[in-house]
């Protein structure tokens, strides 16, 4: 503690009497954050340049890694070693609480068999459930109506729309480990300011298809790859109230997800084109943003990343610089695209609309094609009886699979 600018005081050990907790100042985390990282750098940690909770540290014998939120750390890594040093100096410097191999974080639940990893929320969505009262409810097949449409004139104002903002934000938590939910989700919280009782049936409809599967999360196989490939997607003028077109993007680390996106789009395109070529433009700059983080890793990436796109229009521009009278409005995206082709960050190919895997986080599908690209996306439901075979008993009243071996403050 010191005493503020502009005190002027005789005895410098004097300091002022705090009137609140000093954790929930505004700027008690960032001091915070400036403690942790000069400590890790200290010991020779490096932090990241594209992920600024991200610190690594490599040596001869192995490689470690901290990832931080705020003050809880995960802490993993090929060198016992370095583990146990780190563990050391931060409980020297801040007394940690060391809890062991990671099994929850942060509403996350992390489990571990010899086929991979799994994360998702099983836990948080059977709390969110019962809070609203739709434990017992009854299963949907997809999380938004696949036959209408909504918009902010939809149904009749809320009296409170408290409730449906919480619920709006719990629900985007949840999109975390839920990609199947994003579009969905995305797509009711632009009505946040007006809610009504249709935009309300929606939501419920979200939560009854969590009920259908609320184990269901992310799953990185152990016998995987390191190549990134990727696909981008836009549904052209799909909001009713704006006209505003929708961005879809997912990449995978060899049959894993990593990485997704739905969001709509900052401005109005006046052509399908267009709306493709400004998923295209954020899908390149993702691309990048993963190569930069693979670097930070250590993990080479020899080839560009393949990114998969299905309109020919969108390709054609991003070959040929020549279409000037079309590409006058998009320019900024134009040369972000081509910058990342020249540079062979990304290599675009054309896929067929039917195995465009971004449709699930454009618009809203019927049953058989959204669970057909859900069961492409490497998202499995652990607790599923058709998966009970495939994992490890840890307790005897109950399968699981076994956490992953790292740590946690």
């Amino acid at each position: 503690m010191k005493q503020p600018p502009g005190l002027k005081d005789a005895d410098p050990a004097l300091v002022c009497k705090l009137q609140k907790s000093i954790y929930g100042l505004k700027q008690a985390s960032r001091q915070w954050h400036d403690k942790l990282t000069t400590t890790l750098l200290q010991i020779g940690f490096i932090k990241s340049n594209s992920d600024y909770s991200l610190f690594t540290k490599h040596t001869d014998i192995g490689f470690t890694a901290i990832l931080v939120y705020v003050d809880d750390l995960i802490l993993t890594g090929n060198d016992l070693i370095q583990i146990n040093h780190t563990k050391s100096v931060l409980d020297k410097k801040f007394s940690i609480k060391d809890l062991g191999d990671l099994k929850f974080f942060l509403g996350m639940e992390v489990a571990r068999s010899k086929q991979g990893i799994s994360l998702y929320q099983r836990k948080y969505t059977l709390e969110l459930l019962q809070e609203t009262g739709f434990l017992g409810s009854k299963p949907a097949s997809t999380p938004m109506s696949y036959n209408s449409t909504i918009h902010s004139k939809s149904g009749t104002t809320l009296e409170d729309p408290t409730s449906y903002r919480k619920l709006i934000g719990k629900l985007l938590y949840l999109t975390h480990t839920r990609p199947d939910i994003s579009f969905s989700v995305g797509c009711l919280s632009q009505f946040l300011a007006c809610p009504t009782d249709e935009h309300h049936k929606a939501a419920t409809q979200v939560l009854r298809y969590l009920k259908s599967c609320p184990a269901q999360g992310i799953f990185f196989p152990s016998n995987n790859t390191t190549t990134l490939q990727g696909y981008s997607d836009s549904d052209w003028a799909t909001y009713l109230d704006t006209r505003r077109s929708i961005t879809g993007w997912c990449f995978f680390m060899g049959t894993a997800l990593i990485s997704w996106k739905s969001k709509k789009q900052s401005t109005v395109s006046r052509s399908s084109s267009e709306a493709e070529y400004r998923a295209l433009a954020m899908a390149a700059c993702e691309a990048q943003w993963l190569l930069f983080l693979l670097r930070d890793l250590k993990i080479h990436h020899p080839k560009p990343i393949t990114l998969f796109c299905d309109n020919n229009s969108a390709m054609h521009i991003a070959a040929n610089p020549v279409f000037h009278e079309r590409t006058k409005h998009i320019d900024v995206d134009c040369h972000v695209v081509r910058e990342r082709l020249m540079s062979n960050v990304i290599h675009l190919l054309p896929i067929h609309t039917t195995l465009q895997l971004a449709d699930i986080f454009t618009k809203s599908l019927s049953p058989s094609p959204f669970h057909r690209f859900l069961s492409k996306l490497s998202i499995i439901d652990i607790h599923a009886p058709s998966l009970r075979g495939c994992v490890e008993n840890i307790e005897d009243s109950s399968p699981e699979i076994k956490p992953i071996a790292s740590g946690q403050f």
